[in-house]
């Protein structure tokens, strides 16, 4: 019944908003969008293009990074340590206490960044062929990385007492390198939901979680002062059927029984991450939400992406899960996979070497993506007109470990040999040949098909060109030495030049022999440890 009575008085104060209805209307009474060439609607955005420089990119860095880091834990920690009996809750009950008294509040003074060096990791993001910078703003934790305005639960109040933010920006100017920002804050109204529960079972059955604490409670704690509900956000009845852990993804477009967002908590959003924008000057924003944040009920996502194109034209906003229509006004993103198609408009996959926020047990098992596994999905991502935003997981002083310093090392080896067949290129008539070309492969919701991906082998090629070279990249090194490309094969109309060298990179030039089955091509022994990337002359 309050979750009823709760959506109905959100109904009577929908407003409209550039002719369209919205049920929760962001209020400018704090920040003021930007006006200028763009508004807040999909007919306008869609005059936006994706510009140029990052389709040139190719390949990006993220340092998702923040407090949950602090466990090891892995990613959504800061949700699943009030999930009793769950991995991240016993972990946390063990050494830190049960959540009704050492909460994720308790865990944020522990996240000291003491050895974090800006400048040292994006130099070193940057040898290893990273053309832009990502950084976390906030995570669904509801944690800002900055001095923020308008949440006071900051990194340069609490933990580091650093502004993060201001340190990224710095050091990605430094090095040259355009700089984004990730904001993930607006679904902390349910995410955070189970640290309004309580055990079950056990001595503490019945007591209620930190998530219930108000500004009261805090008297004589090191949180006096602070209101613990402008973190956990959590002044609202469960959505429906919240104690099941699962149904936050059902809900995670505002539908499914959701509880409905106040238009405090919406604008309060819109403002924090304008005044990011406004501070740090991004030249992407990446959301982790269906479409923009609070679509299709609020006008918040569509204003900030008005903001940001019309403070910098040759900004890059992404969405996920997007149609035909809204992939003309954001930039697509996939999570964790790819399509297996060549995609007209320039697109994103974002993935990881481990979890999202570093997690100790993957260290521990030595569950890192290699270097040969990054490099075969950017080959293959590129191939299809997009680019990889790559995550390497810091731990929460601020360093990465000595194996994710192995990838990078090796990343960086391949980098410096044949990124000419990565940067600044683009598709060729078809994307590549092999058997995992010819399989059909769906996404599935914003992506998370990355396994399918899995089984590629010298069988499959891929391309990509500039207007001097064709580059053919063989997603493997043949165990007979010799590779055979059929969609190069001669009479062939999409490559109309007769073959009778090709250059091999890091190598030199090499014979080839065009058939009628194929170019055929007898490789060296390898002269790297991952992909062999054939120059052809157009």
């Amino acid at each position: 019944m309050k979750r009823l009575l709760m959506t109905l008085s959100m109904c009577c104060g929908m407003a409209v908003v550039f002719g369209q209805t919205y049920q929760v209307p962001v209020s400018e009474q704090h920040e003021k969008m930007l006006t200028g060439r763009y508004q807040p609607t999909w007919e306008s955005l869609e005059t936006h293009q994706t510009p140029e420089w990052f389709r040139d990119a190719k390949f990006g860095i993220w340092a998702h990074w923040g407090p949950q880091c602090v466990e090891g834990s892995g990613d959504w920690m800061a949700r699943s340590m009030y999930m009793e009996d769950s991995r991240e809750y016993k972990w946390h009950v063990e050494h830190y206490g049960h959540p009704s008294e050492f909460g994720f509040k308790d865990v944020l003074p522990l996240f000291k960044a003491e050895k974090w060096d800006p400048e040292a990791l994006v130099e070193r993001y940057k040898r290893c062929g990273a053309k832009y910078f990502f950084v976390l703003g906030n995570h669904h934790d509801n944690f800002d990385l900055w001095d923020s305005k308008y949440q006071e639960w900051n990194s340069k109040r609490i933990g580091p007492k650093k502004d993060i933010l201001d340190g990224w920006a710095k050091a990605a100017k430094k090095a040259g390198l355009p700089f984004g920002i990730s904001f993930h804050a607006d679904h902390a109204w349910t995410w955070y939901e189970p640290a309004q529960r309580y055990d079950i079972k056990g001595p503490k059955a019945g007591v209620y979680y930190d998530g219930n604490l108000t500004k009261a409670d805090g008297k004589g704690k090191w949180w006096e002062g602070l209101d613990p509900q402008n973190l956990y956000q959590q002044r609202h009845p469960m959505s429906y059927d919240s104690w099941s852990n699962g149904k936050v993804h059902d809900q995670w477009g505002w539908g499914e029984g959701a509880c409905p967002p106040s238009q405090e908590f919406v604008t309060n959003f819109y403002d924090r991450t304008l005044d990011a924008i406004n501070r740090y000057h991004p030249d992407l924003i990446y959301f982790d939400v269906t479409v923009l944040p609070f679509y299709p009920i609020s006008d918040c996502g569509l204003r900030i992406a008005a903001h940001l194109y019309n403070k910098n034209p040759r900004s890059v906003v992404f969405g996920k899960i997007l149609n035909d229509d809204q992939r003309k006004a954001l930039t697509w993103d996939v999570e964790r996979g790819a399509p297996n198609e060549l995609i007209d408009i320039p697109w994103q996959t974002c993935n990881c070497i481990g979890n999202w926020h570093y997690k100790t047990s993957i260290y521990e098992k030595d569950g890192y993506k290699s270097a040969e596994t990054v490099v075969k999905q950017l080959v293959d991502i590129v191939s299809k007109n997009g680019n990889l935003l790559l995550s390497i997981p810091l731990r929460a002083d601020g360093t990465y470990d000595d194996k994710e310093a192995k990838v990078l090392d090796n990343l960086e080896a391949w980098m410096s040999v044949n990124g000419e067949s990565i940067f600044g290129t683009r598709p060729w008539v078809k994307f590549g040949e092999g058997p995992v070309a010819e399989t059909d492969i769906k996404i599935n919701a914003q992506g998370f098909n990355e396994g399918m991906y899995s089984k590629l082998d010298a069988r499959d090629v891929r391309f990509n060109q500039t207007k001097k070279y064709l580059y053919a990249t063989a997603l493997g090194w043949p165990e007979n030495g010799t590779l055979v490309i059929k969609s190069l094969a001669k009479g062939n109309p999409d490559f109309k030049k007769t073959i009778s060298s090709v250059y091999l990179l890091g190598y030199g030039k090499l014979k080839a022999q065009q058939t009628f089955e194929g170019l055929k091509v007898v490789l060296p022994k390898p002269c790297n440890d991952i992909a062999p990337v054939l120059r052809i002359q157009k």
